[in-house]
């Protein structure tokens, strides 16, 4: 290795523009796509967002379509608050709330391209692979150490940043994972070619 060069770890990408509140005031169809490219960093820790499926309101795959309850009344809140809830008891997952307050509508976050804080994401998930740090919703909550405490939490502030993406991404489109309603609908979003994805499409 050269004398003047760096671990590729110590390299990073640069950063979009700072993805505010507003970003999420629309289509839950609109602002799961747009979230494709875009870097997720929790305490400066994260990456590329490469994956992600939207729900709906009248969605029956959604946790808002019965009504709020005290697990998911963040939902039913403004746009731009994450949702984070356990997972078959299992694991955390982290959730973005988006149209207008009331919809309880979200953008569940399936899979990152890690980027930002590579160290401190092997040490939680205690292993080295790169491609499997952040390849499904409970690995990259862990990778980021998003738990129950990050729970309505705004996006635009920290602990949370979002940067837009840096020019186009080739969008793929598939049914969702992992659910028993609603399981023709196209609602999943992903880097097409990505090799961090928790499923091909």
């Amino acid at each position: 290795m050269a004398q003047n060069s760096k671990p590729a770890d110590a390299v990073t990408p640069r950063l979009g523009k700072p993805l505010k509140r507003s970003f999420f005031n629309r289509s839950v169809h609109e602002v799961a796509p747009d979230l494709i490219g875009a870097t997720l960093l929790v305490d400066g820790v994260g990456g590329i967002i490469t994956e992600v499926e939207a729900y709906h309101h009248l969605d029956p795959a959604a946790h808002s379509f019965r009504g709020p309850t005290p697990r998911n009344r963040v939902m039913f809140g403004p746009p731009g608050f994450a949702y984070v809830y356990r997972s078959y008891g299992i694991h955390w997952c982290v959730n973005f709330v988006s149209e207008a307050e009331g919809s309880a509508s979200a953008v569940l976050i399936r899979a990152l391209q890690p980027t930002h804080g590579l160290p401190a994401m092997r040490r939680r998930r205690g292993l080295q692979d790169e491609r499997a740090l952040c390849s499904g919703p409970g690995k990259l909550t862990e990778a980021l150490g998003i738990t129950i405490k990050h729970n309505e939490l705004p996006l635009d502030v920290p602990p949370f940043a979002l940067h837009a993406r840096l020019g186009n991404a080739d969008i793929a489109a598939g049914v969702r994972i992992g659910i028993t309603k609603a399981v023709d609908l196209p609602w999943r979003y992903g880097l097409k070619g990505s090799r961090f994805l928790s499923k091909p499409f």
